[in-house]
């Protein structure tokens, strides 16, 4: 007797029914690992059992102290102990998640990679999973993008509320498209996002991150044993491999992400064409990612007064798509509020920006006249060292002295640079973009 095949609606509630299912399981296990139950519990198991109430003195604050632990990542987080869901064939197709940090750089990598990919491999379907807003630049790559808000932008909602949420989406977006790899680029992995990974035994997971794990970091203990593969994008300066803690999971070093190839970005005449910048007269694009232009105490004010006492220079002023838009009103200035700005690059007849990472390898790929103010205060990216680099080679100038005095110094030793063009451009990790778009060299199954 044949056994007949549920209808295409009944198989579409079983299968409604059961991520109903494994929603609420998932809850269920979030509430019992949550502080409240587990320290709810411990006092109510010592009235259940009252031969504990003579050790609740200890073992309660003890308990207190081992939540506390696991909220600053000093210890492996309460197992949740979830059963494996049902197995899922794996589509071709990988989930890519930035974190949204102080400006584009995650953003920038991971969109960077998702063009890489998709020019490799056109067949392989990118998804963007983000809590950055700007959703219309993926989209424009025509790479389908799920948004979450960042925690900070909602009042008063708890991390274990957010984290919930979170977790839920990305479960839902990975039963969707059954991602084969997924890759996560930030610097503090999301409770929610490891609890929705763990679950996918047969899916690669890799995180891309800049800098090392050093011993006694904040980063989870248990957070990095969620991935199988560190990525770490070179830089120009390299830390010792003797700082990097034990963690086991291997680190494949790659050259770094970058969006655009020099010849890709627009010749000079498009280029100050879309700006609207005068003939015959000097651009210089200036963007230093702090200060007020009408601050005119700050860096970015006093740069761009001195560049102007020059009467045959204009100035361009990068203004981030994420910050509010900026008030001014100063002739021979220009905003530019667009992305990718490095675009532009070959507009300009020099630059004066921060030691941020992107645009260092931006810059450094261009080579064009550079005066970098280097963050200071940006705790282990160090800018400074890696600004120090574009000096040595030719092509930029370092300030430390932000006096206006010394901004005028620096500024004439800028004007002074005649850097040779060279292609600086790495090419794409060949290892990484085969185990991403190369679906043999993923586990199918365990």
């Amino acid at each position: 007797m044949m056994a007949t095949q549920p209808s295409g609606s009944s198989a579409e509630r079983v299968r409604s029914l059961t991520k109903e299912v494994e929603r609420l399981r998932r809850d269920r296990e979030r509430l019992r690992s949550s502080a409240s139950f587990r320290l709810g519990r411990h006092l109510t198991r010592a009235v259940q059992q009252p031969w504990r109430l003579i050790a609740l003195p200890v073992t309660f604050p003890l308990a207190v102290l081992n939540v506390g632990r696991e909220r600053l990542g000093r210890r492996p987080a309460a197992s949740r102990a979830l059963e494996a869901p049902t197995l899922q064939s794996r589509r071709h197709s990988i989930v890519l998640f930035p974190t949204n940090g102080v400006g584009f750089g995650h953003f920038t990598r991971m969109l960077a990679l998702a063009r890489c990919l998709k020019s490799t491999d056109p067949s392989l379907d990118v998804v963007m999973f983000t809590s950055m807003p700007t959703l219309h630049i993926p989209y424009s790559e025509d790479i389908p993008t799920y948004h979450l808000a960042g925690r900070g932008k909602h009042d008063d909602m708890t991390s274990s509320t957010w984290n919930g949420i979170l977790e839920d989406m990305l479960r839902t977006v990975l039963d969707v498209h059954r991602p084969h790899a997924f890759v996560f680029d930030g610097a503090f992995p999301y409770r929610g996002m490891l609890n929705a990974i763990a679950e996918e035994s047969t899916m690669h997971s890799f995180w891309v991150r800049r800098g090392m794990f050093r011993e006694g970091s904040s980063v989870p203990v248990d957070s990095i044993q969620h991935f199988d593969h560190i990525v770490r994008p070179g830089d120009a300066v390299s830390a010792p491999l003797s700082d990097e803690a034990d963690h086991g999971v291997p680190i494949m070093s790659t050259p770094p992400f970058l969006l655009h190839h020099r010849d890709e970005l627009f010749d000079r005449t498009m280029a100050r064409r879309r700006l609207g910048l005068s003939e015959g007269k000097k651009a210089v694009y200036v963007q230093l990612g702090a200060g007020r232009i009408n601050d005119i105490t700050s860096e970015i004010r006093t740069v761009t007064d001195l560049l102007l006492e020059d009467p045959d220079v204009e100035v361009v002023l990068g203004e981030s798509m994420l910050g509010a838009r900026l008030e001014m009103n100063m002739e021979r200035v220009i905003l530019l509020r667009d992305y990718p700005n490095v675009l532009y690059l070959n507009a300009f007849d020099a630059l004066v920006q921060a030691g941020g990472y992107n645009s260092f390898h931006e810059a450094r790929q261009v080579r064009i006249p550079t005066l970098f103010l280097p963050n200071m205060n940006t705790g282990m990216d160090d800018q400074l060292a890696r600004t120090r680099v574009g000096e040595q080679e030719g092509w930029a100038v370092v300030n430390q002295d932000r006096t206006r005095s010394g901004l005028e110094r620096s500024l004439a030793s800028l004007w002074g640079l005649e850097p040779t063009v060279t292609d600086a451009f790495e090419p794409w990790s060949t290892e990484l973009v085969a185990m991403l778009t190369d679906r043999s060299k993923v586990r199918t199954g365990e």
